[in-house]
């Protein structure tokens, strides 16, 4: 009873997206007193994901396992077991352990959604992990010369410039809960994580989308830090904004958090090779069109470049507590 009435009295924040960028993000929360909601795109086709999606006829697991990962509390070498992909067997070699046991899971269970709230149990997960939907959606992107991609994993290796991306089924359904926790959020957060394949999707799904659209919280984007080949290429920080806009047909956010620290040239150039670049802001852009920006230094180097979850969970957390004392 005392441990439920404690997260009553936490904000609710729901967290929507996908990818490596978002389960750094939710390493950070997690460790904030916030009641937290992951809501995660199912619309992965590649890898192992791919694979278990195609042969099992169940959601692709992968960006859901990496969120479980991330606020899962247990031990670091379980964490890690869950990360861990096989580099050899036939059949085998590729596959993340965390996939498997998800599959498994939802064979045992006869369900997706239920495996994802049994292993949330097991692994005593801080929060709530719910996929966007209880089914697989294809994404397709039109491109600006007028051509259809199709999947996920092939939208970015395309080229050229994406004109807009959607769902097939275009009206499939969220999970109740999902809608339920936007309904009841004080503050919803979206991004980091690829634009066009991470966060479009959730928002792409209709009733997620008119749930956040009508909801009072206060509504945060998390820019990224570099550009994405072959998704994002060249884009400024409104740019990104303006994508979504164009999608939803409203502007959703009260304010965009985004990096404003140098990033050391040896680093840009080992991005630049793979044709990526740090993000610019474009102050008179973004401000001029009312967002309200919070900027600092918010990259961390080690093997990849990556927000820092620390400082950024702080000043998400600083957000939401100013939002709910003004509402008050």
């Amino acid at each position: 009873m005392k441990v439920a009435e404690e997260n009553r009295s936490r904000p609710r924040i729901v967290v929507m997206g996908g990818g490596t960028g978002l389960s750094v993000m939710l390493r950070g929360l997690k460790e904030k007193p916030l009641d937290i909601t992951a809501i995660v795109t199912v619309a992965d086709d590649g890898g192992s994901s791919g694979i278990l999606r195609s042969e099992m006829q169940m959601p692709p697991p992968g960006d859901i396992r990496n969120v479980l990962t991330a606020l899962a509390d247990v031990e670091p070498l379980l964490s890690e077991m869950l990360s861990y992909r096989f580099s050899s067997g036939t059949g085998l070699a590729g596959h993340s352990l965390g996939n498997l046991i998800l599959a498994g899971m939802t064979d045992i269970t006869g369900d997706f959604v239920t495996a994802v709230r049994e292993l949330s149990k097991v692994f005593a997960v801080r929060g709530q992990v719910l996929p966007a939907a209880g089914v697989a959606v294809t994404l397709r992107a039109e491109m600006e010369d007028g051509s259809i991609v199709i999947g996920e994993s092939k939208i970015p290796e395309h080229g050229g410039r994406i004109k807009r991306i959607f769902l097939d089924p275009a009206h499939v359904e969220p999970l109740p809960e999902a809608v339920e926790a936007i309904r009841q959020a004080d503050a919803i957060l979206i991004g980091p994580g690829s634009l066009y394949t991470s966060i479009l999707p959730n928002l792409l799904v209709p009733k997620l989308a008119e749930a956040v659209c009508a909801s009072k919280a206060i509504k945060i984007f998390v820019c990224n830090v570099m550009t994405q080949p072959g998704e994002t290429d060249n884009y400024t920080v409104s740019d990104h904004l303006n994508a979504i806009y164009d999608h939803i047909g409203t502007q959703l956010f009260d304010y965009v958090i985004v990096n404003s620290g140098d990033i050391p040239t040896e680093v840009q150039d080992r991005y630049a090779e793979k044709g990526a670049r740090p993000v610019q802001v474009d102050w008179d852009e973004v401000t001029g069109q009312g967002y309200q920006v919070i900027a600092d230094t918010l990259v961390l180097f080690r093997t990849y470049l990556r927000h820092d979850a620390e400082k950024l969970s702080q000043h998400i957390y600083q957000l939401v507590q100013n939002w709910i004392l003004r509402e008050r």
